[in-house]
């Protein structure tokens, strides 16, 4: 199931896709991809929908996806960064370099400015927080996500409410 937060939205300028891929193993979220276990960057060509981008090129390397979900954006070097996480079946990661997913804190911005760095791993652990969120707010990733999934998320307190509690 794909789900857009970009419709309707047009981005002009250099864009890259950022796409961290998803499986999960012995109730361990894994990285991966097809660059191994790091998070896979494409350049998205004018015109294109990046949630058919990534849609597409997922299929195309590893096999269809279960989940596609545009989780952030940023100012890169060279333009616009979006992020995107990609669920899909363990299956579809064998032979691939995997890593689980650790956790780290998150990158904090000023009250109006970005953060000075912003790590790869910084950008993972947001992505897992949202789909955590997620996993308890959308119907759609509700339905898509298996209960270990939702068991494995359960570490993963959601923002906003993290600093709530």
């Amino acid at each position: 199931m794909v789900k857009d937060a970009w419709d309707g939205i047009d981005v002009e300028g250099a864009v890259t896709v950022e796409v961290f891929v998803l499986f999960l193993e012995d109730g361990t979220i894994n990285l991966t991809g097809p660059c191994g276990a790091a998070p896979w960057s494409i350049e998205k060509s004018a015109g294109e929908h990046p949630v058919d981008v990534v849609n597409r090129l997922v299929a195309e390397a590893m096999g269809p996806p279960d989940l596609v979900h545009s989780t952030s954006w940023r100012q890169g070097e060279e333009g616009v960064v979006l992020t995107f996480f990609v669920v899909i079946e363990p299956a579809l990661a064998l032979g691939k370099d995997a890593v689980p997913v650790g956790r780290t804190e998150l990158a904090r911005s000023e009250a109006a400015a970005a953060p000075p760095a912003i790590a790869s791993v910084q950008v993972l652990e947001h992505a897992v927080r949202h789909l955590a969120w997620l996993a308890k707010d959308d119907p759609v990733v509700q339905a898509e996500l298996s209960a270990e999934w939702k068991a494995a998320l359960a570490a993963y307190l959601p923002e906003p409410f993290r600093n709530l509690g």
